[in-house]
């Protein structure tokens, strides 16, 4: 069931103004509906801000608060494989159980990632992190970024949720569901059995729930042979089983007479592949943030440039010492944002940039009235790849086939993956070895 168009703009910062600049509306059998501007955007503009219905931190990135707490060698902080205790990780800092704003301070962070404990950074007033408001729940002592996000937490799904004193109780329903499901959805992280623990406890809280019901069914769409191979996707090989723990675990859990219809195998799986296809990652940094607000200063230009110079060395001793895990991860159900459809050369873009889960919509190009609205599903990387390429990825983490103006043009292109593109190259440059070298045997 389609949400009512006053529901599809209910979660924005400005609704009056997003309803006045976008409208979604139904497409095809095959696209669903899109998102149409309704007035013209120049490259660059925001064309809404959005609060997502749920949000969670991912659920390895949450339990060791991505600050390397594990033994080990320092010298290994880049290994990203399944967790050992052995293992060590310099990753992104804890966020907010609310908003996923993250934290740590931007020098708190720098010094971390850079391994430079004694950086002090300029211009610190520029952080917006005010760890003197931070504040833990007084039962569970999860924490959050303020009262507000504490209060906000407690009303929509964390009076259900919080576990107070049994937080280091194993055998605990929810622990036991979220240790299951870490077991099973090894990083890099791309979902969060938590969202749809948020999504029920938000329903057995709400007043009004038969409205959160309809929110949360505007999502609804995939059928059982594509639900089964998205959780296929998230979970390998062995997904019935782990399916079947983990909806058992989830009942024991949850279990509510209302969402009877979500805990049953069939229930659950739509509910599962919901989050998998839907969900936004999101992405917080207090030091992106604070280089942001750096950019946009107006100082001399010696200041400039002897900024600027920090800044790049700064990434340089981070990209050295931790690589590219930079952020406090997590996802988020963004009811208007999720009718987006995906372009392989998208004309606007999803961002974060106030650290926190409030995503920002962006023109990447100029976008006349009556133009669809598309973003990437892909990453910056992945849409460089071949068009068969793209195509793999696509159908196999979201089930279609894009027909983009960038696939059309590439109609005619090879039907081989990057990788094997890669691996042609790579053939064709020994072939060119073994000739080289014949050539010198023979002379």
């Amino acid at each position: 069931m389609a949400a009512p168009v006053d529901d599809m703009f209910s979660r924005c910062v400005d609704p009056a103004k997003a309803s006045n600049c976008v409208e979604a509306r139904f497409i095809d059998k095959v696209k669903g509906k899109g998102l149409f501007a309704k007035r013209p955007f120049k490259k660059g503009d925001t064309i809404f801000i959005e609060q997502p219905l749920v949000s969670s931190q991912f659920l390895w990135n949450a339990l060791y608060k991505y600050r390397g707490e594990f033994g080990g060698n320092s010298s290994c902080k880049r290994v990203y494989v399944i967790y050992h205790i052995s293992a060590v990780f310099t990753l992104p800092c804890s966020a907010c159980e609310y908003c996923l704003r993250a934290l740590e301070t931007a020098e708190e962070n720098a010094r971390r990632l850079s391994g430079r404990a004694a950086l002090n950074l300029p211009h610190p007033e520029l952080c917006k992190v005010r760890p003197d408001r931070h504040q833990a729940c007084p039962h569970c002592q999860v924490m959050y970024c303020s009262a507000e996000c504490r209060q906000a937490a407690w009303e929509q799904h964390h009076r259900l949720l919080c576990i107070g004193s049994s937080h280091h109780d194993p055998d605990h329903p929810l622990n036991k569901l979220q240790d299951a499901w870490r077991s099973v959805h090894y990083p890099p992280e791309t979902s969060s059995i938590m969202i749809m623990a948020r999504m029920v406890a938000t329903i057995k809280q709400a007043q009004d729930k038969e409205r959160w019901q309809r929110l949360f069914s505007h999502f609804c769409s995939r059928t059982a042979n594509e639900e089964e191979e998205i959780v296929h996707k998230l979970l390998g090989e062995k997904f019935q089983g782990q399916l079947s723990l983990l909806r058992n675990l989830f009942t024991t859990a949850l279990y509510e007479d209302r969402l009877s219809q979500w805990f049953t195998p069939e229930g659950f799986r739509s509910l599962f592949s919901l989050v998998g296809t839907n969900g936004q990652g999101i992405g917080t940094s207090s030091l992106s943030q604070w280089v942001h607000a750096c950019d946009a200063l107006e100082l001399p230009s010696q200041q400039r440039e002897q900024l600027d110079a920090l800044i790049d060395q700064l990434y340089k001793d981070i990209d050295k010492e931790t690589g590219d895990f930079l952020n406090c991860e997590g996802s988020g159900l963004f009811l208007l944002q999720s009718s987006c459809n995906h372009s392989c050369a998208p004309n606007a873009e999803a961002s974060f940039p106030d650290n926190n889960f409030l995503l920002h919509l962006s023109a990447l190009s100029d976008i006349s009235p009556g133009e669809e609205i598309c973003i990437s599903y892909l990453d910056g990387c992945q849409r460089e790849r071949s068009r068969h390429s793209r195509h793999k990825i696509l159908r196999e983490n979201y089930l279609f086939v894009c027909s983009c103006q960038k696939c059309m043009s590439q109609m005619d292109d090879a039907d081989m993956t990057s990788e094997e593109e890669e691996e042609e190259e790579e053939a064709e440059g020994e072939t060119e070895g073994d000739d080289m070298e014949d050539e010198m045997t023979d002379v």
